[in-house]
């Protein structure tokens, strides 16, 4: 059963839409605890003042903002929840795109949205099946966590999914990325059509199912054992990789090992 993280309304125009969210993903990383060495114990962390030293207790916290260096202004809840107004609990479409035009370095996190109340059915049944049918998705701003998101609302199966997006000022510009300047204009026409010819080896459908967290996997498996009492097998040594003189050569090398295989068929022999 998932739980709700968010309760409010979608404004279509002049419609309203009870809806609530729910998280559409799950972060399965195995957490690893810090333990002391000797008596193999999980390690407390207490907050403390870092100023004076001592424990602040949870009570004795506030939230500010360092203005200037070692200098803070305290900002309370009530001025935080004011700046919020209405816009906490309502999702307002202000505009429809094209799923496409949006780049997927704006994605952050998917919720489910699903209906409130019985009341609501009708109109989001109508809102998911018109999203449906334009193929577009619906922009939207959302409060959640004392923070303002950017979100895009699309259907996605019999229900809709909303997903954040980062704001413009928030993805950092590709030209400060170190060493992009020195990139040659034109490679060699050999090299791309070598390179070309690997990527259509290379591609295949979309199916979630084939891919999976190989090191997650491992790592259970690691914890199981050792909770068991067995030993890790001993590691295999891994094959050092040829030495390719320069890129043509590592291209090729690599069509060639990503040939499909020849089905080999196997004559019968004849009984009289």
């Amino acid at each position: 059963m998932l739980r709700t993280m968010w309760k409010g309304s979608i404004q279509f125009g002049l419609v309203y839409i009870p809806i609530k969210l729910y998280t559409a993903t799950e972060d399965k990383d195995i957490k690893l605890r810090m333990l002391h060495k000797d008596c193999m114990a999980p390690i407390n962390y207490t907050r403390t003042c870092s100023k004076c030293g001592k424990e602040v207790k949870n009570e004795d916290i506030v939230k500010g903002y360092e203005y200037t260096p070692g200098q803070f202004i305290a900002i309370s809840e009530e001025e935080i929840n004011d700046l919020q107004d209405d816009m906490s609990k309502s999702v307002e479409i202000i505009n429809f795109v094209n799923l496409s035009d949006i780049d997927p370095i704006y994605f952050e996190k998917s919720y489910f949205i699903g209906p409130d109340s019985g009341q609501g059915l009708r109109a989001y049944s109508l809102l998911r099946q018109t999203i449906s049918d334009s193929g577009k998705i619906g922009l939207a701003n959302i409060i959640m966590r004392s923070k303002q998101h950017l979100a895009a609302i699309r259907s996605y199966g019999n229900g809709m999914l909303l997903e954040t997006l980062f704001y413009p000022d928030e993805v950092r510009a590709m030209n400060d990325v170190p060493g992009l300047n020195d990139i040659i204009a034109e490679n060699a026409p050999k090299e791309v059509e070598i390179a070309t010819q690997l990527v259509e080896q290379l591609t295949a459908e979309f199916k979630p199912e084939n891919y999976k967290d190989n090191y997650r996997l491992k790592l259970e498996q690691l914890i199981t054992n050792k909770v068991a009492g067995v030993k890790p097998a001993q590691k295999e040594e891994i094959p050092k990789a040829n030495n390719v003189v320069d890129l043509l050569s590592a291209l090729e090398a690599s069509v060639k090992q990503n040939k499909p295989k020849k089905k080999t068929t196997s004559r019968r022999k004849k009984t009289i």
